[in-house]
Order: structure tokens, then C-alpha cells, then sequence
């Protein structure tokens, strides 16, 4: 079990644990008070909808996965939450998801891996790889589900956060991009995105975001984004 500060996610089921991507972008999306409906896709333990509901409390959530058994324990861990009542888990393939209203904002950490090689587990596969969800499948869904002043945040490795940029073009443009650094000397390791519906523009805000300023001594930055979830800060 990973204890937050308002909430608990069991995760043995699922293929994919709670990791630092997930809370990133859970914490890094920018929530409006105006955002009534949020969708979370991929869903996994559910972690990314639990943070959504302790942030939004005016808004419902759909956490959506396509695999059975995590979505099992995402049902589970939101039942044993306090927004079991705005929470809901759907088993199914996002590009089937259809929706009476449009959804305020998409989050998702999403598989990433395009052509390295799989792991042989093939749940672990799914997960982590573009094989049942693709970048351009993740696109459609947003361009579909999204409302017109809505928002989409998303967490990727560079390089694929520039691919899934190259496929909105037409659709969604970039309003803000945050390079995570695991110390400052280290590469970027991830991008999270805030994409919407309107022209890109002429210079999207771009911050940068250092975790550790040396091994396991984590930046104030990064303690300020997560700390009304994590139990150590």
C-alpha cells in the first residue's frame, strides 16, 4: 500500500506502481475552479483521479483503463477514499468512450515506449508501451472529448512529448511545458504538457522543474508542488 496524506492506493494488481510521474502530473495540472468534469485516462491505481478529486472538490471524475484488473483496483482504492461519490472507474477503450458532455480536463501519464523492447510481462507491456493506446489515439480522444475552453495535461520523455506535439498540430497546441530534471546537472527526463483547443502561442510558457538538489535531498520546488500529498514533506 502507498499511504498519501488524504488517501491510500493498494496497487498490487496493477502492473504499473505508483511512481513520481504520476504524482507529478497530478500535482502540475492546472485545476480550475471552473472544471466540473475531469477525465483521467490509463488510470492504473487510480492515483492521478484520487489527487484531481482532493484538489477539485466541485468537480466528478471518470478514470478510465482498458485493463480489467487495474481498474478493479482503482474501483477499490476510490471506494476506500473520501470522494467515493465523485469518482468513477470505467473498464474500456478510450477510443470507444463517449461522453453526454464534454470533459473540462484530460490527464493522463500514458505509455510512452514506441520501440524499445517490450518486457515480457504482458500486462507490464501494455502499460508502458504504445500497443493498445497510441500518442495519435490519445489526440483523437482529446480533440473528442474535450470541451472548447477545456485543457489537456499530459507527462511523457522528451522526445515523446515532441512526437505527441508533431500529431496535435491542427488540433491542440501547447500552452505550457514544464522539463523535469532529476538533479541539475541530469538531462531532462520528462515533459509535462498543458495542451488546449486554441492557436498555439507565439511563445507557450516553459518552466523547468529540479527534484533533488543532491541524492535524496529534494528542492523546495519540488516539495512545495507535491506536499499536500506525499507524507515525507
Amino acid at each position: 500500500m502507498f499511504r498519501f496524506k488524504q488517501f491510500a492506493v493498494e496497487q498490487q494488481r496493477c502492473a504499473m506502481k505508483v511512481g513520481t510521474d504520476g504524482v507529478l502530473i497530478g500535482a502540475w495540472c492546472d485545476l480550475r475552479p471552473q472544471d466540473r468534469r475531469i477525465l483521467d485516462i490509463g488510470t492504473g491505481t487510480g492515483v492521478i483521479a484520487l489527487m484531481a478529486a482532493q484538489r477539485c472538490p466541485q468537480a466528478r471524475v471518470t478514470a478510465i483503463d482498458i485493463d480489467g484488473d487495474c481498474a478493479a483496483q482503482a474501483q477499490d482504492n476510490v471506494a476506500a477514499s473520501p470522494w467515493s461519490d465523485r469518482v468513477e472507474v470505467v473498464c474500456g477503450d478510450i477510443r470507444r468512450l463517449r461522453s453526454a458532455e464534454p470533459f473540462d480536463h484530460i490527464i493522463s501519464n500514458p505509455p510512452y515506449f514506441t520501440s524499445s523492447l517490450l518486457p515480457p510481462e504482458s500486462a507490464r507491456s501494455v502499460a508502458r508501451h504504445c500497443i493498445e493506446l497510441t500518442f495519435a489515439d490519445i489526440v483523437e480522444a482529446a480533440d473528442r472529448l474535450l470541451s472548447l475552453d477545456g485543457r489537456m495535461s499530459l507527462i511523457l520523455p522528451q522526445d515523446a512529448a515532441d512526437e505527441l506535439i508533431g500529431l496535435c498540430r491542427g488540433r491542440l497546441s501547447v500552452n505550457r511545458r514544464c522539463d523535469v530534471r532529476t538533479t541539475p546537472r541530469s538531462p531532462v527526463k520528462r515533459s509535462m504538457l498543458e495542451l488546449v483547443r486554441s492557436a498555439a502561442a507565439a511563445e507557450p510558457h516553459r518552466e523547468e522543474l529540479v527534484i533533488q538538489s543532491a541524492h535524496e535531498v529534494f528542492t523546495d520546488d519540488y516539495k512545495r508542488l507535491t506536499r499536500d500529498f506525499y507524507l515525507k514533506f
